[in-house]
């Protein structure tokens, strides 16, 4: 059952606000060397939001986002984007997509798009930890991105395509091996025990933890 989820979620990248903090071998003496000093631009440089998803199978597409995002913007990818990722990753019409309980995720335009298309969706906690486990591919693609050192946004975001297309399938179970023990508990259940754990509920999915 679990090869039939398709984890998703948004998140910010930001150009410059990537590295938090950047290191410059130097000679005494030298820290205001132009060669030795790291341009800053105000306010970071600006960043971009990016929506994608994951299953067993791979990575779905990155979707960019203008502006801040709200509920007709979200069903707008849902309806452009989401089924395409579906077909592409060779999940089928039972496949459950996962979502938190973000506002523009439980909107009625939101809800209506996903009964309309027959979409089950996994039953997600509102409280506690994130569990998640798409957080530890945007760990991955951010610091994959910083080691490219993109200098605008399209830099920025033609990276972040090109790596997310880079990371592994094993991916997320390679996370869960080196997260400490608390975590990696509570991402297994997640991840691995879906079969056990799921049973439907007025045509859709929930998990029972």
């Amino acid at each position: 059952m679990r090869n039939k989820i398709l984890w998703s979620e948004e998140t910010k990248i930001e150009l410059f606000g990537l590295n938090g903090k950047r290191h410059v071998w130097r000679k005494p003496g030298t820290a205001r060397h132009l060669a030795n000093t790291i341009p800053t631009v105000k306010h970071g440089g600006g960043g971009i939001m990016l929506w994608g998803c994951f299953s067993a199978a791979g990575t779905g597409r990155l979707v960019r986002m203008e502006g801040k995002m709200n509920a007709a913007m979200y069903r707008d990818i849902l309806d452009e984007d989401l089924l395409q990722n579906v077909l592409d990753l060779r999940l089928g019409r039972r496949f459950i997509l996962q979502q938190d309980n973000n506002p523009k995720h439980t909107a009625k335009i939101t809800k209506e798009w996903l009964r309309d298309n027959s979409v089950n969706v996994l039953e997600w906690t509102s409280q506690g930890p994130d569990l998640n486990p798409i957080e530890h591919l945007w760990r991955d693609l951010k610091m994959a991105v910083q080691r490219r050192s993109p200098s605008n946004l399209m830099e920025l975001e033609r990276s972040c395509r090109e790596e997310w297309e880079k990371l592994p399938k094993n991916r997320m179970l390679e996370h869960n091996d080196e997260d400490d023990e608390d975590d990696t508990e509570v991402l297994s259940v997640v991840c691995v025990v879906f079969s056990d754990r799921l049973r439907h509920v007025r045509g859709g999915i929930k998990a029972r933890f």
